[in-house]
């Protein structure tokens, strides 16, 4: 609500619904219920067969790319999403993003779980960081949480994300659990920008960068359906690639 003319508007905040919605609440939300199906699958995982795991997996991939297709079908312009992906990993391959990611998951393998074999665990830790932070409802749940509003978008995350957390840690053991540390970074960083990331973003810098996120959950789909081995770190920069590039070029020219 406002009071007084158009020129001297007083912006009145509307009450929150309920009290205990704060800041920062879905992160943790998400960062729990990752932690807890962890547990179960390090717990129950052994008792589930291994084909069991693997058709598991496969329906997961399977899952993954239809999420990541209908993202990309949303493109209005699939140039914009393709080149910042694209240049997106130029940055990415020379940056060492994807060593960088193992380095870390080794780190605390070393550090937390010597026992667990090296390769199994920064493979578990990669690819179970990569689901669970890249997408829309990562972005978008960033700004509902930062504003302090009911974390509805991560709480749906949450229950999607501590399912699958059971099935990364049965199939690829601790060191997908510890992607929770991932998402509560991620996440986290991302709220405490959430209030400021829909007016940075213009709705076409949003729907672009939805895609070329759609591009990199497929990356994911394919590599859990052992279809390709795409190394998922290199394409990070690309989602900040896209929506810079729209801004530059379709926003320009839209204000032209």
């Amino acid at each position: 609500a406002c009071l007084g003319d158009k020129r001297s508007w007083v912006q009145i905040p509307p009450a929150r619904p309920y009290a205990w919605c704060v800041p920062g609440l879905g992160t943790l939300i998400n960062t729990v219920t990752v932690i807890l199906g962890g547990l179960i699958g390090l717990r129950f995982g052994t008792r589930i067969p291994n084909r069991v795991q693997a058709t598991v997996v496969q329906v997961i991939g399977l899952t993954t790319v239809a999420i990541g297709l209908a993202d990309v079908l949303k493109t209005e312009n699939i140039v914009f999403p393709l080149v910042g992906m694209a240049l997106g990993s130029i940055v990415g391959e020379l940056l060492s993003i994807e060593e960088r990611l193992v380095g870390v998951g080794d780190w605390l393998r070393d550090r937390y779980a010597k026992s667990a074999d090296a390769s199994r665990f920064s493979t578990g830790f990669v690819n179970a960081t990569m689901l669970f932070c890249v997408g829309p409802l990562t972005i978008l749940g960033a700004i509902q949480d930062g504003m302090g509003e009911t974390p509805q978008l991560y709480i749906i995350k949450s229950s999607l994300d501590g399912f699958m957390s059971i099935v990364f840690t049965s199939v690829y053991g601790v060191g997908a659990m510890f992607s929770a540390a991932s998402v509560f970074v991620v996440q986290g960083s991302l709220t405490l920008l959430g209030s400021n990331l829909d007016q940075l973003l213009s709705e076409r810098m949003q729907i672009e960068m939805f895609a070329a996120g759609g591009i990199a959950v497929l990356a994911i789909g394919l590599n859990l359906l052992g279809v390709a081995k795409i190394r998922l770190g290199s394409l990070l920069p690309g989602l900040v690639v896209t929506p810079v590039l729209v801004a530059i070029f379709a926003d320009t020219m839209r204000i032209w």
